[in-house]
């Protein structure tokens, strides 16, 4: 996906823990750690061919069972390279696919439910960074058909991101798979590139460990009917 828009879908959270996790583990075990509990970027699955046509998809699909959303980012930490990843499983939304194109899709993500492997990174990124009491969910919504091509996986979504009760447009290049006559889930994965500062996140620097000022939505959408 390609943004202007910035979003800290967690950023914030990923410094609250770090100190102290830092100082027991020493900087370089530290990023080892957390690196090795980032999770892998979201993916096709192999078993998943490509659609045969636009056409083979024609109607509305719901976000179902196995859909997750996230965010990752990247620290810095006394110089060494951090990976944060968080990730909910509660994403609900429908996508409508008419006269060989996506026509119409919505998701939404319960921004509360976000969780890395630190419960305190996770309750700063919800409670400060994102401030989920206020505003509880983030939101895609597209605004123009997006085509798909006959036995190909790429398709660009293009629409509204809204995360921190700020919309930005955005584009989203995704990829799309599955057997849509067979009864089985459609699968569509992707990431899109944020700038915090669009969102009104503060993207944090302790002295110490230091997060960057873009990171990356990711999601990974299992469609049925």
């Amino acid at each position: 996906m390609r943004t202007g828009a910035k979003v800290g879908l967690g950023v914030g959270a990923a410094v609250v823990v770090v100190g102290a996790a830092a100082a027991i583990w020493g900087p370089g075990l530290y990023a080892d750690r957390a690196n090795e509990a980032a999770a892998e970027a979201p993916a096709l699955e192999q078993s998943v061919a490509p659609l045969p046509d636009g056409d083979a998809a024609a109607g509305t699909w719901t976000i179902g069972e196995g859909s997750f959303a996230g965010y990752r980012v990247e620290e810095v930490l006394q110089g060494n390279d951090v990976t944060v990843t968080g990730r909910t499983e509660d994403v609900t939304g429908s996508v409508t696919v008419a006269d060989g194109a996506i026509s119409a899709a919505t998701v939404e993500v319960d921004i509360a439910s976000v969780a890395t492997d630190e419960a305190p990174r996770d309750a700063y990124f919800r409670d400060q960074a994102m401030e989920a009491g206020t505003f509880p969910t983030a939101t895609f919504e597209l605004t123009e058909p997006a085509p798909i091509e006959e036995g190909a996986t790429a398709v660009e979504l293009t629409g509204e991101l809204t995360i921190h009760g700020e919309t930005r447009p955005a584009t989203v290049e995704a990829e799309v798979a599955g057997d849509a006559t067979s009864g089985e889930p459609v699968q569509v994965v992707g990431s899109v590139p944020i700038t915090f500062a669009d969102f009104d996140v503060q993207a944090p620097d302790l002295g110490f460990v230091t997060v960057e000022d873009d990171g990356s939505i990711e999601f990974s959408l299992q469609l049925e009917k």
